[in-house]
């Protein structure tokens, strides 16, 4: 039985909540019963529980001061806020504190039993993985205090050949070890779920040690059964295989068939996904260091290709062509520069799709896209010379466990730096509009204006411009002109007694015909009609 406390202001709250839960047939027993925060932390300090059921508007602590202390102080327990606010920053809070549920009130017997169900399955679900850590954990401490750990250090150190051959051997031997063959290969195993975190704490270590154990185990008995053998741990808590024979051609099959029944089995037994790095064949245990370091340098390849592989050394790699590489960076800074997002999308998936499918480590890979970020950077100051990157950006690429969530990140900053330079486009569009529209006022009268003229003035080509003034005033640098010019001679006609070709002059027209006919278009009556009609 899980042991509940309710928390509620309203005692007929309470009493509804109480009589109406059927406690014991969902596996819980209600312990207590409080009418604020305040009264509750002074329970739990005295008798723990397992699930708090509070509301949240309440004297002295109200819900989420209730939720704070416990996240704080007893991460262990369940929280349930069941509340008549549905604002986000509650919820927000709420995700904060590790609520495990928020329902909005009203809320009925039915609903708050199917939420009890629920917490009730993940406490049984994480009661069962204790009591598996803590067996394992009686077995590892059982284990670091036998020879197994010492077997381990010796093997570490001759693989990585920082101690002498025959020293290691000797070592070896007093545990009737002997290692003898033809051809050598090691394999490091990694745990996924540890792989690629920036940082490990106390807990994960811990967690990582109980499960490389694990592993060891099984690897130790698969290769038993091979004969083709010996597995222990490094000091990173990662599986190492040290495989020697006297059969190389049957030896590379073998080695196969050894991880893929590694894998298979560990996830049998944890559900736990491992990827491997195999390193390459050498002849002599002198040159075991070379297929360790190998083993290691292609487990990398995890960042991008994902994890749950066996990366092979032996295997033929597609080399990496940097110009491909390079037409991305170009295709990021002309999409950011264009403001143009489908772009930018194009350019980000073909450069995903190109690390994934090269061989590339992690530290190329950061690198690659820490250059895409100098580019975000370099071209949103072009346009906005207040625009910057947070100084997170970088560390948050390199603390990314995978290229999936290294690339969303940059994606996020590219396409900050896209916004950026629209939003100083729109800004400098209706800016330079306005300074077509003023010229265009002050220079109708010249025969000679014309849309090349108003781009040189604004320093601009002449397909931008056209597409900005489309833009700003919906319609066309022609149709304005023209515009202008009829609103002028109309003036004209209406309070001077000017000569229709002395007007024409006047407002841009070197043909008085063509102004004419132009007037007419414009107004549906020639310039001597408009006049007449205007002064009678």
């Amino acid at each position: 039985m899980y042991k509940v406390l309710l928390v509620d202001d309203e005692i007929l709250v309470r009493e509804a909540i109480s009589k109406k839960i059927e406690w014991n047939e969902l596996g819980y027993e209600l312990v207590g019963d409080c009418e604020n925060g305040k009264d509750a932390i002074e329970f739990v300090k005295s008798h723990p529980v397992d699930v708090v059921l509070t509301d949240i508007c309440m004297p002295y602590i109200d819900g989420m001061g209730l939720s704070k202390y416990l996240s704080e102080n007893c991460p262990q327990t369940a929280i349930i806020i069941f509340s008549g606010y549905s604002d986000f920053e509650y919820a927000k809070q709420a995700i904060q504190y590790k609520v495990s549920e928020y329902i909005l009130k009203p809320v009925t017997a039915k609903e708050l039993s199917e939420v009890l169900i629920r917490i009730r399955e993940k406490l049984d679900s994480k009661r069962k993985e204790e009591k598996k850590i803590d067996q394992l954990t009686k077995v590892y401490h059982s284990y670091t205090k036998n020879e197994a750990v010492i077997i381990s250090r010796i093997l570490s150190r001759l693989v990585k050949g920082t101690q002498e051959v025959k020293r290691s051997l000797d070592e070896l031997k007093e545990f009737d070890i002997e290692i003898s063959g033809s051809s050598y290969r090691t394999v490091v195993i990694d745990i996924d779920v540890y792989s690629g975190l920036y940082e490990i704490n106390p807990e994960q270590k811990k967690e990582s040690a109980l499960m490389a154990f694990v592993v060891e185990n099984i690897s130790s008995e698969i290769i038993s059964e091979y004969n083709a053998g010996i597995a222990f741990r490094d000091a990173d808590n990662r599986v190492c295989l040290l495989l020697w024979t006297n059969r190389p051609q049957e030896f590379r099959k073998e080695i196969v068939e050894i991880c893929k029944d590694i894998q298979k089995n560990v996830y049998s037994a944890m559900q736990l996904s491992i990827s491997m790095g195999m390193g390459c064949y050498v002849d002599s245990l002198e040159e075991l260091s070379k297929s360790y370091e190998s083993a290691s340098e292609v487990l990398q390849y995890r960042y991008t290709k994902g994890s749950g592989i066996m990366f092979d050394c032996e295997e033929e790699k597609q080399k990496e062509n940097p110009m491909e590489l390079e037409m991305d960076y170009r295709d990021i800074a002309i999409a950011i520069r264009g403001g143009d997002r489908e772009v930018l999308d194009d350019a980000m998936e073909h450069m995903r799709s190109w690390l994934k499918t090269g061989y590339i480590n992690r530290r190329k890979s950061i690198a690659y896209l820490q250059h895409v970020l100098q580019i975000v950077y370099e071209v949103g100051r072009e346009t906005q010379e207040s625009f910057v990157l947070p100084d997170s950006a970088l560390t948050s690429i390199t603390e990314a466990r995978n290229l999936d969530q290294a690339m969303e990140i940059t994606k996020e900053y590219a396409l900050s730096g896209l916004k950026a330079v629209q939003e100083a486009c729109q800004t400098s569009g209706e800016r330079q509009a306005a300074q077509a529209m003023e010229y265009i006022k002050d220079n109708y009268g010249n025969p000679d204006l014309s849309l090349n003229s108003v781009c040189e003035y604004l320093n601009i080509s002449t397909s931008r411009f056209s597409t900005i003034f489309k833009e700003e005033t919906g319609k066309t640098f022609l149709e304005v002109l023209t515009s202008v010019r009829m609103e002028k001679a109309k003036q004209m006609l209406q309070k001077t007694t000017m000569k229709n070709y002395e007007i024409a002059e006047k407002v841009g027209f070197s043909d008085p015909h063509y102004f004419g006919i132009a007037f007419k278009k414009a107004t549906g009556m020639s310039p001597k009609e408009y006049a007449k009609g205007r002064k009678s």
